[in-house]
């Protein structure tokens, strides 16, 4: 098959680089993007540039080479005057159809919905087949915050060819905004390269008791709720240091953390390399989900093939993955009371215990994660659309 991957760049997410990479062993790959700079090239993967935003002479001329390879006089001089009166946006979406009808893909696979506008002719004129990606905000919260949002997806949901979804509540969601009986409509969880994610056969609880979440500082993370929860332990007098990696210079959980009392207790650390986050969560002794909404967080399946507890909120696709005392904890979201007495629940629990959920919590893991298993429900998904 040949296959477009759209995200409007080629900043592309770790999900669409283990994607492509698969892909493209058996595939005709492309992706395309509105920026110059390629951080890290996928072996066999093609890279089409529809003009840079931050390079005004690269985009004149990757515009005017689009253009020229028309090989029309009339569509030459209509470029000419698109850059002569600056209109940006008009040119991004020519250069974006042309490089398209050049590909003529079997798929454009747009990665959020936000990208709907730039393949609205190509919706409207079925001349390709268009899979939409449903996963984070995009799905989870927007639509049903904004009815504009909502009610745009929803006159050009029915004429989208199929759609993926990283787990079965954000599928719920999008049946929320369209749902119909013929809809080629599946769920395809994140594949992780489980090779390189080596199970941690020793484990102890460190003391302090080492708690560790990852992730922005964004409401929706919940960590004003984690945070409460580290006031309850402190009070109850575990002996406890809980670092947010990400969480660095808010202002809001800076003020939070001082009205709590947690200088000492609670650590805001920078983004870092997912390396050196892996390294952090190896040496942890549970780790803190505490989102409001989630689609299905890779942060979970990572700490589970790592072989780090997982202690969870029942956000989003979050029991799809673990299940409750078995493969890690679950507790209700915005709930403070209940995450502090399950990590006091787990402060206690044996070794051997946690021994028993840290082996669960890997094979399932590998049972519905592996990067192989994502390759090929992708490519039965992209086969339904096509011969739809």
């Amino acid at each position: 098959m040949r296959i477009i991957i759209f995200d409007g760049s080629f900043r592309t997410t770790p999900f669409i680089n283990r994607l492509v990479a698969g892909l493209a062993v058996n595939h005709e790959v492309y992706i395309l993007g509105f920026n110059e700079t390629i951080e890290k090239r996928i072996k066999d993967v093609r890279y089409i540039k529809l003009g840079s935003n931050q390079n005004k002479i690269n985009f004149i001329l990757t515009t005017l080479t689009l253009s020229f390879s028309k090989r029309s006089f009339s569509h030459f001089l209509k470029t000419f005057n698109l850059l002569f009166t600056k209109e940006r946006k008009n040119i991004q979406q020519q250069n974006f159809e042309i490089a398209v009808s050049q590909i003529k893909p079997d798929l454009i696979h747009l990665q959020w919905p936000s990208l709907l506008p730039w393949c609205e002719h190509f919706l409207l004129n079925k001349k390709y087949k268009v899979l939409l990606s449903q996963r984070g905000s995009q799905t989870n919260i927007t639509p049903f915050v904004n009815n504009v949002y909502f009610y745009y997806l929803k006159k050009w949901y029915p004429k989208i060819s199929g759609f993926h979804s990283v787990s079965k509540s954000v599928l719920d969601k999008g049946e929320v905004i369209w749902k119909d009986s013929t809809k080629i409509n599946e769920v395809v969880y994140t594949g992780l390269p489980l090779e390189q994610l080596t199970f941690k056969r020793e484990y102890s609880k460190s003391t302090p008791l080492t708690l560790i979440s990852v992730g922005r500082p964004h409401w929706v993370k919940g960590y004003c709720y984690a945070l409460s929860s580290c006031k309850l332990l402190k009070d109850a007098g575990i002996n406890f240091h809980y670092t947010i990696i990400g969480g660095s210079g808010d202002e809001e959980l800076i003020y939070l953390r001082k009205e709590l009392g947690l200088e000492d207790w609670v650590t805001f650390n920078e983004r870092i390399p997912q390396g050196q986050v892996f390294e952090l969560m190896k040496n942890a002794s549970l780790l803190l989900i505490s989102s409001i909404v989630e689609g299905l967080p890779n942060i979970a399946v990572e700490a589970m093939a790592l072989g780090l507890p997982v202690l969870s909120t029942d956000c989003g696709g979050v029991t799809e993955l673990i299940e409750n005392h078995k493969t890690g904890w679950i507790v209700p979201s915005r709930n403070p009371m209940a995450m502090t007495s399950t990590i006091e629940l787990f402060n206690e629990l044996s070794l051997g215990k946690i021994q028993e959920v840290r082996l669960a919590a890997r094979r399932k893991v590998e049972y519905q994660h592996a990067d192989k298993q994502m390759i090929k429900g992708m490519e039965k998904l992209y086969s339904d659309c096509c011969t739809d």
